[in-house]
């Protein structure tokens, strides 16, 4: 399996079916329904986020904003810039995941 080398993304944790990622400076929790196991959060960034979607027992669901953050900003992957924002159904407009496919471009 091939390893993406980000500086400006990072998963921390991730627990309960969710994520806890690290875009630049900002830090997001984000749902994902693979994440099936439910260890303790234990990282301290838990509770500093900058944000997290909430899903909604109706479908959709919204952010909700815990510190002042930018309405987008940029982060880098290699010679890569990509501009990141959150935005409906959880996701930034970025799939750090595929950054192994980019390294092959």
């Amino acid at each position: 399996m091939r390893e993406a080398q980000w500086e400006d993304y990072e998963l921390i944790d991730c627990s309960d079916g969710e994520r806890l990622e690290r875009w630049g400076d900002i830090v997001l929790i984000r749902p994902d329904p693979q994440i099936i196991w439910k260890t303790p959060k234990k990282h301290p960034l838990w509770k500093k986020a900058h944000a997290r979607y909430q899903r909604s027992s109706s479908g959709g669901g919204a952010w909700q904003y815990y510190q002042k953050m930018p309405e987008q900003w940029k982060i880098r992957y290699h010679e890569l810039t990509f501009g990141i924002k959150p935005m409906g159904f959880k996701h930034t407009g970025v799939f750090p995941e595929q950054a192994v496919n980019w390294d092959r471009a």
